[in-house]
C-alpha cells in the first residue's frame, strides 16, 4: 500500500468534515457509556441487596408508579432527540450540498480508481489535491456499486454507475491520506486501495502541469524495443500513454506510471522487480484481476519494464 505518514490514523480526522464525523461519534460514544455505567449500576445494587439470603421474602412490588413511568419514557426520549440533533448538525457539516463544478471527478471501476481533473489531468490510485482547499468531488462507477472512502478526509460515498455522487474533500495539511473502496465489489475489493496526496498549493499546481505533458520519447535500446511492445501488443487498446494513441478509460492511463507509488490500487509497490512480475504473472500477483497474461517472454519484460520507468 502507499505509504503513509504520521497522520495515518483512520481516527485522526484532518478535514473540518471529517472533524464532524468524529466528534459525532465521541459524542454518542460518550453518551453511551453514560448509559451503560448506569444500567451496570443498577445491576450491582440488584445483585447486592436482593442476592439470596440477604432478603429472602420477595421484596414489594409496586405496580402503576406514574413518575418512574414518565421519567423511563422521557429519558430515552431526551437521549434520542439529543442524537438526532447532534447527527442532523453533523451531517450538515460533514456533507453539504453542492454549488458548483466539481474540482475533480473519481471514477470506481473494477478493481481501481481513476481521477480526472478539469483541466484534463487523468492519474490512477493516487489523488492530488491542494491542501487546506475544500474541494468538490464527484464520485462515479463504471460498472458495479464501489464506495470512496479515505477516513481521514470525509464520509463514505457509494460510486453507482449512471447515478453520480458528490462528496467534499479537504485536508488541512500536506500528507498521504489512505482511503478504499468500503463496498465489496468482487473478487479483488480488498486490492481498491486509494490514497489522497495533499500538497501545497504551489507543489500540485507544478503535479497537475507535468500530468498534462505527454510521455517522453523513449531513449534507443531497451525502451525503444519497450514502446515498440506496448503499441504491438494489446496494451495499448486498453491503457493511454500521452502522445500515444487515442485517449481511453478501459485500464489506468500509464502516462506518468512510474512517480506512482504503487501498482495494483495498491497491492504491491511500484518498482522496477515488482512491474516485472506483475508484467510477467499479473494473476499470481492480483487473482482474478483484468490485467491480462499476454505470455510475454523475459526479454519483452525487461523492454517494457525499460519504457515504463521512463514515464515520469
Amino acid at each position: 500500500m502507499v505509504g503513509v505518514d504520521p497522520l495515518a490514523s483512520p481516527f485522526n480526522a484532518h478535514s473540518p468534515e471529517a472533524q464532524a464525523i468524529s466528534s459525532l461519534f465521541v459524542q454518542t460514544l460518550v453518551v453511551c457509556a453514560v448509559i451503560g455505567l448506569i444500567v451496570a449500576a443498577l445491576v450491582a445494587v440488584c445483585v447486592v441487596r436482593f442476592r439470596a439470603g440477604v432478603r429472602p421474602d420477595e421484596p414489594p412490588q409496586t405496580h402503576g408508579h406514574k413518575w418512574l413511568e414518565i421519567g423511563w419514557t422521557l429519558g430515552p426520549l431526551a437521549i434520542v432527540i439529543a442524537l438526532f440533533a447532534l447527527s442532523a448538525r453533523a451531517m450538515a457539516a460533514s456533507d453539504p450540498p453542492p454549488n458548483r463544478e466539481p474540482d475533480v471527478v473519481v471514477i470506481g471501476h473494477q478493481w481501481w480508481w481513476e481521477a480526472r481533473y478539469p483541466s484534463g489531468a487523468v492519474t490512477a490510485n493516487e489523488i492530488h489535491v491542494p491542501a487546506g482547499k475544500d474541494l468538490l468531488v464527484r464520485v462515479e462507477g463504471a460498472d458495479v456499486i464501489h464506495d470512496f472512502w479515505v477516513p481521514q478526509l470525509g464520509r463514505k460515498v457509494d460510486a453507482i454507475p449512471g447515478h453520480p455522487a458528490f462528496v467534499w474533500l479537504q485536508a488541512d495539511v500536506p500528507g498521504t491520506y489512505p482511503g478504499a473502496c468500503a463496498e465489496y465489489c468482487g473478487a479483488e475489493h480488498a486490492w481498491m486501495r486509494i490514497a489522497v496526496v495533499a500538497q501545497p498549493q504551489a507543489d500540485f499546481d507544478a503535479w497537475e502541469q507535468h500530468e498534462l505533458q505527454p510521455a517522453p520519447a523513449p531513449a534507443p535500446g531497451a525502451a525503444e524495443r519497450g514502446a515498440a511492445l506496448f503499441d504491438g501488443k494489446t496494451c495499448i487498446r486498453c491503457h493511454h500513454i500521452g502522445g500515444r494513441g487515442e485517449a481511453l478509460r478501459v485500464a489506468p492511463d500509464l502516462t506518468h506510471l512510474a512517480e506512482r507509488s504503487t501498482l495494483g490500487a495498491g497491492v504491491i509497490t511500484n518498482d522496477p522487480a515488482n512491474l516485472a512480475h506483475w508484467l510477467k504473472d499479473p494473476q499470481t500477483v492480483k487473482p482474478a484481476s483484468h490485467m491480462p497474461d499476454l505470455n510475454l517472454s523475459d526479454d519483452d519484460v525487461s523492454d517494457l519494464v525499460a519504457y515504463f520507468e521512463t514515464l515520469r
